[in-house]
């Protein structure tokens, strides 16, 4: 997995918390999050290189209000399933980051796409720099 910087960072870590809640719940696995079950740690990969990807950058809106839907149609009912289900759970078992991710609904979606503003050219950008 890529590392994420900032609110992409903070989005990934609400997602994994949300993740580990409904895999313990449905998968019954012990609930920690460095060992989910087999289609959870997919859904974390795969949800990390969205994030990884995101052309709004630290930009991003929330998923449900991105104009952009990069997500799969199977991947993003996946994602709705376990946000339905942990989202109201989030606020017992990890109320910061739920109430975060509450405020993060209110801003504004940005009008223009930041130009190689996701993470990944990010990266590259800085690797190409370290290399001159």
């Amino acid at each position: 997995m890529f590392p994420l910087p900032e609110l992409l960072g903070l989005e990934f870590k609400t997602i994994k918390a949300m993740v580990k809640i409904y895999c313990k719940a449905f998968h019954k696995t012990e609930g920690v999050i460095e060992h989910p079950c087999a289609e959870c740690r997919d859904f974390l990969i795969y949800a990390n290189e969205k994030l990884d990807r995101c052309p709004y950058g630290q930009a991003k809106p929330t998923c449900n209000k991105c104009p952009i839907h990069c997500y799969k149609p199977q991947r993003r009912e996946q994602a709705r399933k376990i946000m339905r289900y942990a989202g109201p759970r989030m606020l017992i078992s990890h109320p910061i980051l739920a109430i975060r991710h509450l405020r993060a609904e209110k801003r504004a979606v940005p009008s223009n796409i930041p130009e190689q503003g996701s993470n990944r050219h990010r990266r590259k950008h800085e690797i190409e720099l370290k290399q001159k």
